[in-house]
C-alpha cells in the first residue's frame, strides 16, 4: 500500500532537485476552459493555428488524450536571465532586432522534457511501473488551466500564468499519470482592476481582460503566422523580431521574478545585442545552422527575413539598412519581396521626413 501523501512530497522535491521550481498536482477536470477555448475557437481569434481546433475535446479531456489519466503533475520552469530594463533598451534601439526572451537561449521543449523523463524515472524506481506521458507545450494541453489548478499560478489578464512570488517568466510541463495523488489547491486570481498589459500591447491584442486575439499578437504574426503580415500591423511591431514580451515587462508581480543562472537559456549568438542588418544578412545554411536546438527555427529561414525586413521598414532611416533590404528585393519567396518592398518605401518616406525638417539658422 502506498502512502500517496509522502509520494506527492516526494515528486515535488524531487522536482527542485531536478532544476523545477515548483511542482503541483490537478485532476485534470477543465469543463469551463473548455467551454472558454470553443467560444474562442468560433470566434476564429487562433487565426490559422487549425491544430488548435484538429483534437476536439482532448486538450480539455487529459483521459482522452491519454487513456487512464487520473492525475496531472504540473512543472514550472524560470527562465528570466537579464533585466527589464535591457530589455527595454533594446526595444528603444529600431536598429536593434528583439527576440523574446524565451527564445534567446535553447529550445526549452528540449530542456524540460529530459527533466521530465528523469523525474518519472524517479517516480517509477519509488512505485514501480506506472502509466505516463510528459507533455511539453507540443500537444493538445491546456497548461495554464493545469498549472492554475495545480497551484502554480493564475491565468492573468495578458492570459500568461503568473505566480504572486515568482511572476510569470516561466516554461510550464507536465506528467500525466495514472497515479491516485492528492490534489493541491487551485491558484486564485490577483490581477485586481491592473491593466497594464492591456494597456501596453503595441498591437492592441488583448481585447478584453483574459481575452487574447492571436492574430493580432505579435508572437503570432513573427512565429505561427506563415503568410503575409497585414499592414496596419506593421508599424506597431517595431523591432520585435521574434515573438513580444511587452505584457510581461510591464507586470507588477513580475517585480518577485527570479533571476536563474541556466546556462541552456542563456543567449545564443549574440541575440540579445544583435543589429538588424547583422541578422538580416544570415543565409538559410547560416540561419539553420545558428538556430540549431532553438525555439527559432519554427519560423523558419523565410518567415525569418519577413520579420527583420519589417522591422527594418520601421527602423531610422538608414542607408545601410536600404542596401540590405536591396540585397534581398529579388529573393525567390514571394512573401520576402512583398515586406521588403513595403520596408523599402517605409525607409524612403523616413529619407523625405529627414530632408524636409525645418533648418534652424543660428545667429
Amino acid at each position: 500500500m502506498h502512502d500517496w501523501l509522502a509520494i506527492a512530497s516526494d515528486i515535488k522535491h524531487w522536482a527542485t532537485e531536478l532544476g523545477f521550481q515548483q511542482a503541483g498536482i490537478s485532476a485534470g477536470t477543465l469543463a469551463q476552459d473548455e467551454a472558454h477555448l470553443k467560444r474562442w475557437i468560433e470566434e476564429g481569434r487562433h487565426g490559422s493555428m487549425d491544430y488548435m481546433a484538429a483534437h476536439g475535446d482532448k486538450r480539455s479531456r487529459p483521459d482522452e488524450l491519454v487513456p487512464g489519466t487520473v492525475r496531472i503533475i504540473s512543472v514550472r520552469m524560470d527562465y528570466g536571465v537579464d533585466s527589464d530594463n535591457e530589455c527595454w533598451k533594446t526595444l528603444a534601439d529600431g536598429s536593434r532586432a528583439y527576440v523574446a526572451r524565451y527564445a534567446l537561449g535553447r529550445d526549452y521543449h528540449k530542456v524540460i522534457r529530459h527533466r521530465l523523463q528523469q523525474l518519472a524515472d524517479r517516480i517509477t524506481e519509488r512505485v514501480g511501473t506506472f502509466g505516463y506521458r510528459a507533455f511539453v507545450d507540443s500537444a493538445p494541453v491546456l497548461e495554464r488551466a493545469l498549472a492554475r489548478d495545480a497551484g502554480l499560478g493564475w491565468i492573468g489578464k495578458n492570459t500568461c500564468t503568473i505566480n504572486a512570488r515568482a511572476g510569470s517568466w516561466f516554461f510550464l510541463g507536465e506528467l500525466y499519470t495514472d497515479l491516485p495523488l492528492p490534489l493541491d489547491t487551485p491558484a486564485t486570481e490577483h490581477c485586481g482592476t491592473c491593466r497594464r498589459c492591456i494597456d501596453v500591447c503595441p498591437t492592441q491584442a488583448i481585447v478584453a481582460p483574459f481575452e487574447l486575439d492571436a492574430r493580432k499578437c505579435i508572437s503570432y504574426l513573427t512565429i505561427e503566422n506563415k503568410g503575409s503580415i497585414p499592414e496596419e500591423l506593421r508599424k506597431p511591431i517595431g523591432n520585435r523580431i521574434f515573438g513580444c514580451d511587452d505584457c510581461q515587462l510591464v507586470c507588477p508581480w513580475n517585480k518577485f521574478a527570479q533571476r536563474h543562472a541556466v546556462p541552456d537559456f542563456e543567449a545564443r549568438h549574440g541575440l540579445d545585442s544583435a543589429s538588424l542588418i547583422e541578422l538580416f544578412a544570415w543565409t538559410e545554411d547560416e540561419f539553420l545552422k545558428r538556430t540549431e536546438g532553438s525555439a527559432i527555427r519554427r519560423t523558419g529561414h523565410v518567415g525569418w527575413l519577413r520579420n527583420i525586413a519589417v522591422a527594418l521598414g520601421n527602423a531610422p532611416h538608414d542607408g545601410a539598412a536600404v542596401t540590405a533590404l536591396n540585397a534581398r528585393s529579388n529573393h525567390a519567396s514571394e512573401i520576402v519581396r512583398e515586406h521588403v518592398a513595403w520596408a523599402l518605401a517605409e525607409q524612403l518616406k523616413g529619407s523625405v521626413a529627414a530632408r524636409e525638417l525645418p533648418i534652424t539658422l543660428l545667429p
